[in-house]
């Protein structure tokens, strides 16, 4: 399982840990991923997807699920979060 957010595509960055000595090694930045489960009003199910803290946050400012599923870029999403958007866009046209 990759270590990259399902919604906002954020993914492990690399940098240093500089000592006082100014010694460098080289480390990783991993992204605060959360296991989520999603309430999606228009398709009326729950999504479980594996998202960072500061997209889950970004989802409740933009009114849910639905809201920034359809503001999001496709190059952003996953597979599975592609579908989901697919799917809530049918229904959209749909009713």
């Amino acid at each position: 399982m990759a270590r990259r957010c399902e919604l906002s595509g954020k993914g492990v960055q690399t940098g240093n840990n500089v000592s006082h000595a100014k010694n460098r090694s080289r480390r990783r930045f991993l992204p605060n991923l959360c296991n989520v489960s999603l309430l999606s009003d228009t398709l009326g199910e729950s999504v479980s997807l594996r998202i960072s803290a500061h997209a889950l946050r970004s989802v409740e400012h933009r009114g849910g699920l639905d809201a920034y599923l359809i503001k999001a870029k496709d190059a952003t999403l996953s597979a599975r979060a592609l579908r989901i958007k697919k799917r809530l866009q049918k229904a959209v046209v749909a009713a």
